[in-house]
């Protein structure tokens, strides 16, 4: 019973935290949107008085989906219980508080090895689109004004280094120097590439086309570089999650022979050495495994 009143509480918290996120979040986008603060709740009172406020509860389960999938490492609450429930014992709820924070941080960590990539992409884009407007006719600056108007051209910039970049384009300003600190972004050293490129053909007039698409050559093939060792280490990342999903694979068939592992593991002092030494074990060969694939992968 306390088990499952834990499970219930926790839930209870974890629900009232992304709904006071989301509350928050709106806020600040109603503010920053020019509402006033009388006119929202206004409207809210108008949308809620008719229906009885089904028009705010409809709106409930969208909005803490769209919090979930944003703050995926908070589902590790939910397993958690479940595990909790099934093995009567507030163990896996602990052991899902110490989760979130480890699994957001894997998560974090994902999303900016996927941002650098796309900056990455974004600067092979520039320099070959850059390319294609000077052999039109443009003039430099024109070129990558309209370059990066297009479509996936400017992936490799952030909002200021883009509004950086098109000033000095537009206006006589220092390309190369603003090239050079967009590529200080992590994944956007190509762009250091780009302002060489720039600066050298401003100086020597050397043609500017040619050397982007030397550098775009060199930077698509680091890229499709990257891919086929990608595939081939695929593999290998698969036997990683092999390996982290066996200890699960082995307590469900436990469970379905009836030798009842939760509760061993979850109320027996034996249980609780193995589950300690296996946790301990397992976290140990992951770490391992992952960063044998990831130094293959990067190497």
């Amino acid at each position: 019973m306390p088990a499952q009143v834990a499970a219930a509480l926790c839930a209870v918290v974890v629900l009232w935290r992304l709904h006071e996120r989301e509350r928050g979040r709106r806020r600040v986008i109603a503010v920053l949107a020019g509402i006033g603060a009388s006119g929202s709740e206004g409207a809210g009172h108008r949308e809620a008085a008719p229906g009885g406020g089904t028009g705010a509860w409809r709106s409930v389960g969208p909005r803490w989906w769209g919090l979930l999938r944003e703050r995926r490492e908070w589902l590790c609450l939910p397993a958690a219980a479940v595990v909790a429930l099934l093995g009567e014992s507030p163990l896996p709820l602990a052991a899902g508080a110490v989760a979130v924070p480890l699994v957001g941080r894997r998560l974090r960590a994902a999303a900016l090895r996927g941002r650098r990539e796309e900056r990455s992409d974004g600067a092979v884009a520039l320099c070959g689109a850059v390319a294609g407007e000077l052999r039109a006719g443009r003039q430099p600056a024109q070129a990558l004004v309209s370059a990066l108007g297009e479509t996936g051209a400017a992936g490799a910039l952030g909002p200021r280094e883009e509004a950086a970049l098109l000033a000095a384009a537009r206006f006589g300003g220092d390309v190369p120097a603003a090239l050079r600190e967009a590529a200080r972004q992590d994944g956007a050293d190509g762009l250091a590439g780009m302002a060489a490129c720039w600066q050298v053909a401003v100086d020597g007039g050397a043609g500017l086309a040619a050397g982007l698409d030397r550098l775009e050559s060199a930077l698509r093939e680091r890229r499709d570089q990257r891919e086929r060792m990608r595939a081939q280490l695929a593999g290998a990342w698969a036997t990683v999650a092999v390996l982290a999903v066996l200890p699960l694979v082995g307590i469900a068939l436990g469970t379905a022979l009836g030798a009842r592992p939760l509760h061993v593991l979850l109320h027996t002092p034996v249980g609780w050495g193995c589950l300690a030494a296996g946790a301990a074990l397992e976290t140990a060969g992951l770490c391992w495994a992952g960063r044998i694939v990831r130094g293959g992968e990067e190497g």
